[in-house]
């Protein structure tokens, strides 16, 4: 068995990361589409300011992916993120590649000056909101509110 590979990811991998970005977004129950989301996920890929796109791979095999987007909050004195997606295929589910990612993902966040990273779990996924929790995340006071400013 190859050892696990976390690297940033790159435009040449977007054949890889969309499949697992409609089994993450099915799973989530979010409405999305390849052909909605593939052009936000070029972009991404290809502006490094943006945020990071990491890609989780055993020897050639892609087995996962997370996605960490840069924001910027005097709360936090400068930069912070939001890890929006972290996905690992089910086959592979059960090895520890969540905490690996999730490590990798808080690591290039440090790099690259993000001194808060956030997220959001659904409630019932009990193994990601338990693995996040072993990881230090911890609920603010607050109640996260969103408003759709585009169609």
């Amino acid at each position: 068995m190859n050892p696990i590979q976390i690297r940033k990811a790159t435009p040449d991998d977007l054949g890889a990361i969309l499949p697992m970005m409609e089994a993450f977004n099915a799973f989530e129950r979010i409405p999305w589409t390849r052909a909605a989301g593939e052009a936000p996920l070029r972009t991404l890929l290809s502006d490094a300011s943006l945020g990071i796109v990491g890609l989780v791979e055993e020897g050639a095999m892609p087995l996962g992916y997370f996605v960490v987007t840069f924001g910027y909050d005097l709360e936090w004195n400068g930069r912070d993120a939001f890890l929006t997606e972290l996905f690992v295929v089910a086959e592979a589910r059960g090895r520890g590649i969540g905490r690996i990612a999730l490590e990798r993902a808080e690591s290039l966040a440090r790099e690259h000056g993000v001194n808060a990273l956030h997220l959001m779990v659904r409630p019932e996924n009990e193994n990601a909101h338990r693995l996040y929790l072993l990881a230090g995340y911890a609920s603010p006071p607050r109640v996260l509110l969103t408003k759709l400013l585009t169609r």
